[in-house]
């Protein structure tokens, strides 16, 4: 009984802190727009930038959000990046694993990639995707200023402690998705090693460092 009456305590003080320090969160401010992240990525141009309907923003519920498109030839690559300064309940990012099935979206493929970002090597999600005849290819991970996740469930387990120990849970949803082909999962590949130090200079950390 004494050692239940304990254990009961230390989960009720330990509740309460971190309720506290939860309450303390302070939204992170990014240090460049989104908009900054450049119009081109090799051979990729942007041909693009999309704002999404009233509706729509309601559901995403980002504080800064990009939407664009770019063109290689005949080609397009959707890029989404979707920032949240300060995560909590009912805001947190929409993990594709939901998002695109309730759009309609079926998962035919699945797995991670590892993107190479100077001498780092970055794991992501990979996702293939279909609705009636097209068929999509889809890269997404969770990016931060201090770590690149791909896994959701680290994810939330890394938010709960940032939110108790640091304060700050400020972070972003990026996702790029392309049609399907032979060269797509190469090509976005290739435009992630690029977008990744341009989504950490938006945070205002290294671009070198994870």
């Amino acid at each position: 009984m004494t050692l239940r009456y304990l254990l009961v305590l230390l989960l009720l003080a330990g509740t309460i802190a971190a309720s506290q320090w939860a309450g303390e969160r302070r939204p992170e401010i990014l240090d460049r727009p989104l908009s900054s992240v450049p119009d081109r990525f090799g051979d990729w141009h942007r041909a693009d930038d999309i704002r999404f309907t009233e509706q729509v923003e309601g559901k995403l519920l980002a504080t800064e959000y990009l939407s664009r498109v770019y063109r290689k030839g005949d080609a397009e690559l959707e890029l989404l990046i979707s920032y949240y300064s300060e995560q909590k309940a009912g805001e947190t990012m929409h993990s594709p694993k939901a998002c695109l099935p309730g759009a309609g979206w079926e998962t035919w493929d699945y797995g991670t990639v590892f993107v190479p970002v100077g001498g780092e090597r970055i794991e992501v999600n990979r996702y293939g995707v279909e609705k009636g005849a097209q068929r999509e290819q889809v890269l997404y991970w969770y990016q931060s200023k201090h770590r690149i996740i791909a896994s959701e469930y680290t994810g939330k387990a890394l938010l709960v402690w940032d939110s108790i120990t640091g304060g700050s849970t400020g972070g972003a949803l990026v996702r790029l998705t392309m049609a399907e082909s032979p060269h797509a999962l190469d090509e976005e590949i290739h435009v992630a090693a690029e977008l990744i130090p341009e989504v950490r200079r938006c945070f205002g950390s290294n671009p070198q460092i994870n």
